[in-house]
């Protein structure tokens, strides 16, 4: 492994989402949809001809794998940033969450599929990061949304699980700003967590979920795209649209002014 003064390990962003990825069922459609919605170039790298890399200019800033036919609806994953994947999954059970991959070695580092005690799925990864934290932000400013039952029990389990606001060195700063969770790492927003008002009852009818949300110049351009090309909008404002892939997996693009 190269060492953290030459290539940003996991350790230096402890806890902050490291990437996202991307579950589907036909490749090359997903290349083509994504390139013409976000502006992403796509490349083979080390994990085999079922996985690509994404990237804006040089900069890797998303992954996608392929799933068997007949396998579920294809799905964006955060990855956060853990010290020992191992670690983080034994956490993650003690707490009532549970595993379904990993973890396994992807040289250069360890990752792992869990879902946390109510259902919502994220990943971790030990090791090497895939891109520069501050370049992979800059080329595709990205920030991730559990929307939830119980934002402050949410809360408690990451932030056990992946080490927030534990005094460990690089680790991100929890925040309660406006009925929200917030998580900065290095003084930038990379998470938000939420369910409703404080006080509340956890409403029984929310599916939890993580939101991956990209941060794009045009909005509507983009919302127009991916209508072109197969998938839908699910919701559109002047700032934000919600857009669903063809192949079921949603995502949110936001505009530059409403991080």
């Amino acid at each position: 492994m190269a060492s953290e003064s030459a290539q940003l390990v996991s350790r230096s962003v402890l806890g902050a989402p490291c990437w996202v990825s991307l579950s589907t069922q036909d490749l090359r459609k997903a290349e083509t949809f994504y390139h013409a919605v976000l502006g992403w170039d796509w490349r083979q790298g080390r994990l085999g001809d079922d996985y690509r890399f994404a990237s804006v200019g040089e900069v890797p800033v998303a992954g996608v794998s392929a799933v068997t036919m007949g396998a579920a609806a294809g799905a964006w994953t955060p990855f956060f940033a853990a010290a020992s994947a191992d670690d983080a999954v034994a956490r993650s059970h003690e707490r009532g969450g549970t595993t379904a991959v990993g973890p396994l070695s992807f040289p250069p580092g360890r990752a792992a599929v869990l879902a946390d005690r109510d259902g919502a799925v994220f990943g971790v990864w030990e090791g090497e990061l895939v891109a520069d934290w501050e370049k992979w932000r800059r080329a595709a400013p990205t920030f991730v949304e559990l929307h939830t039952r119980d934002a402050f029990d949410a809360a408690i389990f990451y932030g056990e699980v992946l080490h927030w606001a534990s005094g460990h060195a690089g680790c991100c700063e929890v925040h309660y700003e406006s009925e929200e969770v917030v998580l900065r790492s290095q003084g930038s927003v990379v998470a938000r967590i939420h369910s409703g008002a404080i006080g509340s009852a956890p409403d029984p009818t929310v599916r939890p979920r993580w939101q991956v949300h990209f941060t794009v110049e045009d909005v509507d351009a983009c919302a127009r795209a991916a209508h072109s090309q197969g998938g839908r909008v699910l919701r559109e404002t002047a700032d934000e649209a919600v857009l669903c892939d063809p192949d079921g997996a949603t995502f949110v693009v936001n505009s530059l002014t409403e991080r």
